[in-house]
């Protein structure tokens, strides 16, 4: 039993010296868990110095006022020192390891040692250097390593527990060795008690009450190592999170931001094989292949960019999801994973302002001396397969149906028809449903009659564009 308990802690050891190096591989991989370290820092950081100001300023105010003596002038500055340090260890903050930081840090742990161990020089009375001891100093450690916790990293508040048992150890060393000793006050101390040893003892003034002072030591590294724990749990919790916005940022490329929350908060399966009726649209550059014929690749992909941020702008900004890019095409879908009473009506207004946008961007390649293009685009309403397709290793959510056919086709049917948009007449007659007055409905479109589809033996009315 103790053999599996040793074997477990060296495990968890193990995990906790490669946390560091997993945090920055995730960090570089991830911009989202970057970023929120970076805040995580510099707001604690921020919090930490407000709060060690706050702090040290109030026991400014009250040194002379429990202990309203000259000499106490030197802890007064003293305590002023310290807030100027902690202003300097918000200066030097850095997300990463802060040389700098970490020798600031140092020196307030051993500044804080030396005020507690040393008598007060400016102090009238002479006094045995391990009478500083009485005084029960220690604890502002704690209020050093918790003010920590909030700026640093869970590493460093470790360290700082490690750190502060090594001046307490130092310095009690020191006064065993090197200590001013004052016989006669022991004497007289034990004169006062003669028969009690605990009184003499404890009354000592030249005893530094070595067990006390052991204590101190061990519950330091032990709330030191506390204090460490809880912050690698606050930490992994903080790259969880990142992960998390890290998939939404990955949703949004797909879907738009009001649907990757609805995604992100539903409880039910939307990869479920399900039926239902949706808008599709397709979009594509008309004559892309004699284009990147004729013009430098970069010239090629610059163009590609500029159409497929028109894409998703039109998609995003009318409720609609991204299926895919095809090449120079794209396919989008308008009442996925959930279908709404507007999806007609927010696929036509996509399509239109798919048309805009692209005059918009031809005239500014033409103000820079660049080839306008043409697109074409084709919508279509009805119903449709949707779900989670492919093998246990990558799943895809797809789209599938004849819905999603004639689309296709009525995209491709724009150039015989010599149009940039053919929307079905299916769609025409759903939106309409919608309570969308005519003029409303067709802005610019006109009905055809009767159009046959390359594949299919019914033929459809449009409307073009």
């Amino acid at each position: 039993m103790a053999l599996k308990v040793f074997e477990s802690s060296l495990a968890f050891i193990r995990r906790l010296r490669s946390t560091r190096e997993e945090e920055l591989a995730a960090a570089q991989e991830n911009p989202f868990l970057a970023k929120a370290l970076e805040r995580e820092k510099f707001e604690g950081h921020q919090l930490a110095t407000f709060a060690r100001t706050v702090a040290l300023a109030i026991i400014v105010v009250l040194i002379p006022i429990l202990t309203p003596q000259w000499h106490m002038i030197y802890y007064m500055s003293a305590v002023l020192l310290f807030i100027a340090i902690g202003w300097l260890q918000l200066w030097a903050a850095d997300v990463g390891q802060s040389r700098l930081e970490l020798m600031l840090i140092f020196a307030d742990l051993v500044l804080l040692t030396i005020l507690f161990v040393v008598p007060n020089p400016l102090q009238p009375d002479d006094v045995p250097t391990a009478f500083s001891y009485r005084f029960d100093n220690f604890s502002f450690f704690f209020l050093f390593m918790a003010l920590g916790m909030l700026a640093y990293s869970w590493r460093t508040v470790w360290a700082m527990g490690f750190w502060i048992a090594i001046c307490w150890a130092v310095a009690l060393l020191l006064i065993l060795l090197f200590g001013r000793t004052m016989p006669e006050w022991t004497e007289a101390t034990n004169a006062l008690y003669p028969d009690s040893e605990m009184m003499r003892w404890a009354l000592d003034p030249n005893s530094v009450m070595f067990t006390e002072r052991l204590e101190e030591i061990v519950v330091v590294i032990m709330i030191g190592i506390i204090l460490g724990l809880k912050g690698a749990r606050s930490n992994r919790l903080l790259m969880e999170q990142a992960n998390i916005a890290a998939e939404r940022a990955n949703l949004s490329r797909y879907f738009p931001a009001s649907l990757v929350d609805t995604l992100a908060s539903t409880q039910h399966d939307i990869g479920a094989v399900r039926n239902q009726d949706v808008a599709v649209l397709f979009t594509d550059i008309v004559g892309f292949t004699q284009f990147a014929e004729e013009h430098p690749a970069d010239e090629v992909m610059s163009l590609l960019r500029s159409y497929h941020n028109v894409v998703e702008k039109a998609v995003f900004q009318n409720k609609g999801t991204l299926d895919k890019y095809l090449g120079d095409g794209a396919m989008a879908t308008f009442g996925t994973p959930d279908a709404g009473p507007n999806d007609a009506q927010n696929a036509l207004k996509a399509a239109q302002q798919l048309l805009v946008d692209m005059n918009t961007l031809n005239e500014q390649r033409q103000r820079d001396g660049l080839d306008t293009v043409r697109i074409s685009v084709g919508v279509h309403f009805g119903p449709v397969t949707l779900g989670d397709i492919g093998s246990a290793r990558r799943l895809e959510f797809a789209v599938i149906g004849d819905t999603v056919n004639v689309a296709s086709r009525l995209e491709a049917a724009s150039r015989e028809l010599d149009c940039q948009c053919v929307v079905s007449d299916d769609l025409m007659r759903r939106v309409s449903q919608a309570g969308i007055s005519d003029g409303e409905r067709r802005n610019g479109f006109e009905p055809r009659r009767g159009l046959q589809l390359r594949g299919r033996r019914t033929p459809i009315d449009v409307w073009t564009v």
